[in-house]
């Protein structure tokens, strides 16, 4: 089976001035869950090396915390690789037949766990997170408190990265949920598919990278594909959704936002590694040349763009909810027609929501290619006065 083979080679990389600097800064690593679209990371993993970024804390959900299991126990990018080429279907699905036909509504699950554990363990370090040369973050909720759990925080080190692993993966009705220190776990997508609060105690900079979450994509023939994908597209949007606050409001320290462009790509698919891999070192290529910007800003999410905002007024129908979600970009003029206070806009990729949620498609936001935000006031031609109303 082929390799993903990134367009820049490994070998004899010559380690620059940047490179250094970059390698003496604290920076965490954060993996988010997304099925099989999580195989980016390696692609991410493998432009860092290249950069010389060697992150002192890794954090993950679900498959993010696999990687990131593997990443901190020394595995090497391309045994990562080989190994995500060669997974298949069998490796990780085996539906509960008996457990659903004895126990019916009782049973735990629709697969079996002896795959998904098996995974893991053929996969992750076996040690405890306090024998581990790196800091290591493993995302899960624990189900019967409804409570975020963060295994390898302070005081929370003792246990099996085996065991936290396989309850970070472990989606809720896809598989049985994973005992931790007397503590029943799940997918910690359930509350925060990408953990960067809690990674970023301490660091210089956080390197985040988004690929269950990152856009919500249409999908029109979603109803004919069964409980599997309707399940996952309700799990993607809650996941996008409770994503949007800790970005709006992020700070310190500086985060990078990798999100490597697979949304066309299922949860499941296991005919798209090689270009979910590929995707992955891309987008991280592209967000890295803006590192050394983010480090000196201080604060804030990176890398950001320029981007024009506009609306067809022939599409709008004068809802009024792009005023809601964004109130102090969007406004409505006297005829009801949604307008950008700001036409040109200096995003990071965790702006702009608003824009997918517009019910007619009536605004467009595009990337400006080369220069800089102007900076435009928001007085506007009397003729376009705000109304007050926006619903």
């Amino acid at each position: 089976m082929a390799r993903a083979t990134p367009p820049r080679a490994m070998n004899n990389v010559v380690v620059s001035a940047s490179q250094h600097r970059a390698s003496e800064r604290r920076v965490a690593l954060v993996l988010g869950g997304g099925g099989l679209k999580g195989f980016a990371h390696i692609g991410v993993i493998r432009a860092l090396i290249e950069r010389g970024i060697d992150p002192e804390v890794c954090a993950g959900t679900s498959i993010g915390s696999l990687i990131a299991a593997a990443y901190a126990g020394g595995m090497s990018v391309d045994e990562m690789t080989q190994r995500a080429m060669n997974f298949q279907r069998r490796d990780l699905f085996r539906l509960n037949r008996i457990g659903m036909l004895v126990e019916r509504q009782r049973a735990p699950s629709i697969y079996l766990e002896a795959p998904l554990r098996n995974v893991v363990e053929s996969v992750v370090p076996h040690r405890r997170f306090d024998e581990l040369a790196k800091t290591l973050l493993v995302n899960t909720v624990d189900i019967q408190r409804g409570t975020q759990m963060v295994w390898g925080l302070h005081g929370l080190r003792h246990v099996s990265v085996a065991d936290a692993v396989y309850a970070s993966c472990a989606l809720p009705g896809f598989f049985p949920p994973g005992a931790i220190d007397r503590r029943l776990c799940v997918d910690g997508g359930v509350i925060d598919n990408l953990p960067v609060s809690a990674a970023s105690l301490g660091m210089d900079a956080v390197i985040a990278v988004d690929t269950g979450s990152s856009d919500v994509v249409p999908e029109n023939d979603i109803a004919v594909h069964g409980f599997t994908s309707i399940y996952m597209r309700a799990a993607t949007t809650m996941m996008h959704a409770l994503q949007l606050a800790p970005f709006a409001s992020w700070g310190k320290p500086p985060m990078i936002l990798v999100r490597p462009k697979v949304s066309h790509i299922g949860w499941f698919s296991f005919s798209h590694t090689e270009e979910v891999i590929l995707a992955g070192y891309t987008a991280a290529l592209d967000a890295l040349d803006h590192y050394e910007e983010c480090l000196a800003s201080g604060s804030g999410v990176y890398p950001r763009r320029s981007i024009e905002i506009t609306v067809d007024p022939e599409k709008c129908i004068g809802c009024g909810l792009c005023v809601s979600m964004a109130p102090g970009l969007m406004a409505l003029d006297s005829h009801r027609k949604a307008y950008p206070r700001t036409p040109i806009v200096d995003w990071s990729p965790a702006d702009g929501d608003f824009v997918h949620h517009c019910p007619t498609y009536a605004i467009e936001a595009t990337r400006i290619e080369g220069g800089k935000a102007r900076v435009h006031s928001t007085t506007v031609d009397p003729t376009r006065e705000p109304t007050t109303e926006t619903t």
